[in-house]
């Protein structure tokens, strides 16, 4: 899994709201109260709830081994019976045929019809061994922070309502837009929903400037280069006309024919280098999600009697490639809204004449 070892994906929430007294016990009684519990020959088609992060077979959570340092850490299991259309339209067949020449009818009613499909579907779904998915969950207390391994819409709705009826608090997806009111200069509120979009596409110019070499507002430097994929975009929804480059140099003249076309940098690979550690993964600059988040290889020795430590340590670096990209956009959000931005524009235009 993605927390515990490899590359990891993930989105961000903010959790809204303040802890309730006694919170480690608060937490203890209700994350075991909605741990998943599977149904002998259940009629429904998902069930979820929470299991251990380290042994997903285990949602009793008997060493209570979601508390780790400041971080709770555990696991959305959610299970899934998928029906096959196909198999589905082959048993209606079979069913309604069945029904016909029973009944001595020559056709069935809308009435009838609608209830041959409850009851075949019913049957199929009873059957029909689930399918089971596992989502990490690492919940920073300190700073009221969740990331969550999935970046599905479907599959984020289901953890934050699921987030809502164990611990009673809402969450709410970290967004660059959010709280980021339009400018003084009458910026539009599209400019604001596609802010996301014009900060990666500033990162792509900023990457090749200097080396790739970029200063933060607190003056630190990070080097970072775009690499494998950059997809541009203009547009939204059924309207969205989109490129992709692939590294390639005369695909990468095409990728900046594009922004001078008005497209925007919607996703991008990145390799990102700061004090000595590098991090590779892909950018959703819509969402600010991660995915496949390579983090730096550490001289620290492998100790399996001590799986806290390396877990707390690849906590540590993926916090760390999310608050650099935030410090990232903090910077590229004090330049575009003052005045050196015009100056910055003209280097833009002409980093994208070469």
């Amino acid at each position: 899994m993605g927390l515990l070892k490899g590359g990891f994906s993930f989105a961000r929430f903010h959790m809204d709201g303040k802890l309730p007294q006694d919170f480690l016990n608060f937490i203890n009684k209700q994350i075991k109260a909605n741990s998943y519990r599977e149904t002998q020959k259940s009629t429904q088609e998902k069930q979820m709830g929470w299991v251990s992060l380290t042994d997903v077979l285990d949602a009793d959570f008997e060493q209570a081994n979601y508390v780790l340092a400041d971080y709770l850490v555990f696991c959305l299991r959610i299970d899934r019976k998928l029906i096959s259309p196909k198999l589905l339209k082959l048993k209606l067949m079979e069913e309604e045929k069945r029904y016909l020449a029973e009944s001595g009818k020559n056709r069935i009613n809308k009435q009838i019809a609608v209830g041959i499909k409850e009851k075949v579907s019913l049957e199929l779904i009873q059957r029909q061994d689930a399918v089971p998915s596992f989502y990490d969950i690492c919940w920073s207390l300190k700073h009221n922070t969740i990331y969550f391994s999935s970046l599905a819409d479907k599959v984020a709705d289901d953890f934050v309502e699921l987030f809502k009826k164990t611990f009673l608090l809402n969450l709410r997806r970290l967004l660059p837009q959010e709280n980021l009111a339009p400018a003084k200069n009458n910026e539009s509120a599209e400019g604001v929903s596609l802010i996301g979009r014009e900060f990666l596409t500033w990162l792509w110019f900023k990457s090749e400037e200097r080396n790739g070499r970029i200063t933060l507002n607190s003056g630190d430097e990070v080097e970072l280069h775009l690499l494998k994929r950059i997809a541009l975009e203009a547009g939204e929804g059924e309207y969205a006309q989109g490129v992709v480059c692939s590294g390639i140099h005369a695909e990468l003249k095409e990728g900046k024919e594009a922004i001078r076309q008005g497209k925007k940098v919607k996703e991008a690979g990145i390799k990102l280098t700061y004090n000595q550690n590098e991090w590779e993964f892909i950018f959703k600059a819509d969402t600010f999600d991660f995915q496949s988040l390579k983090l730096p290889v550490t001289d620290m020795p492998e100790a399996p009697e001590d799986p806290a430590g390396k877990l707390l340590e690849r906590i540590y670096l993926m916090e760390n490639a999310a608050k650099i990209m935030d410090n990232l956009f903090a910077s590229f959000l004090s330049i575009r809204r003052s005045p050196p931005w015009e100056e910055e524009l003209k280097r833009l235009a002409k980093w994208l004449e070469h």
